[in-house]
């Protein structure tokens, strides 16, 4: 399939656009754990400027003040921003594009994306425009999800779907590129310029209570899953989430469900000094 930028922004966007009603009861609870490692790699403190891109729900924003520093989000969902607005009204989150950014050069310490660079169509052009809002010696830190041979909240959706449905039945645009490997991501970071790159698989369990939980999770809080799931044969829907089940038995909790999730934990640092800048914008 054709890479088409546009075609791949206009998806993203219609799905986050009607995911953010339910996205903070369902699928944040998947993302959460990654919070506070991320803001770590960040090295967000007291005082520092943190930007937060592909923002949501404004909960990493709101951990990083937490910290003392001073946060803002950044999102191109206009329902997503005016969630984090409602959930915390007194950080500012911007609307707004993370391959074009609306703030100026070296206007942050610190610049954090909790599982966001992988949904822009051109992930190289969003860490450039991270880099250029880093003030120097500044640090970027993103999350992706890992491979489902990590994530296993994926591989037992995958691997029901693959037994009970039809893998290829969603039609979506192929994405800008795969970063669910360490080596993807210090690639890109690279590109990007950033130095001291790092990334590493970092992991956390996911609580639910059933396997349907789980598919209305990530029915109700993600893109390209929802796809998928949404273009399964209603019929096929009862055996997939059976299956599911019978696969998550192993990870059960007493009374719930303790489902692995991997991230590759991504971060790099702006140099002090810097020969060339990349894409000037002075506001």
């Amino acid at each position: 399939m054709t890479f088409q930028p546009e075609a791949v922004r206009a998806f993203e966007h219609a799905g986050w656009q009607r995911a953010a009603a339910r996205y903070n009861d369902t699928f944040a609870h998947a993302t959460a754990p990654f919070v506070a490692p991320l803001l770590d790699a960040a090295g967000v403190s007291a005082d520092k400027r943190v930007l937060d891109v592909a923002c949501g729900p404004g909960h990493v924003a709101a951990a990083a003040v937490a910290r003392g520093a001073v946060a803002q989000g950044l999102d191109f969902s206009a329902a997503m921003a005016d969630l984090a607005r409602t959930i915390y009204p007194d950080i500012i989150v911007a609307e707004g594009d993370a391959e074009d950014m609306p703030h100026a050069e070296g206007a942050f310490d610190a610049v954090v994306s909790n599982f966001g660079i992988h949904h822009v169509p051109r992930p190289e052009a969003a860490l450039a425009e991270c880099r250029r809002v880093l003030a120097p010696s500044g640090r970027v830190a993103f999350t992706v999800w890992a491979t489902p041979a990590h994530n296993i909240a994926w591989a037992l959706v995958f691997d029901a779907i693959a037994r009970h449905g039809n893998r290829a039945a969603a039609d979506a645009p192929s994405p800008g590129g795969s970063l669910n490997q360490p080596e993807d991501c210090l690639r890109l970071l690279e590109a990007a310029g950033l130095v001291d790159r790092s990334a590493e698989i970092v992991r956390a369990q996911w609580p639910l209570p059933n396997a349907h939980a789980l598919v209305a999770a990530l029915s109700a809080g993600t893109v390209r899953m929802a796809a998928l799931i949404a273009a399964q044969e209603p019929s096929a829907l009862p055996a997939i989430i059976a299956d599911i089940e019978r696969q998550a038995e192993r990870f059960r909790r007493d009374d719930h469900l303790a489902i692995p999730v991997a991230a590759v934990l991504a971060r790099g640092r702006r140099a002090a000094q810097s020969n060339a800048t990349v894409g000037c914008k002075s506001g």
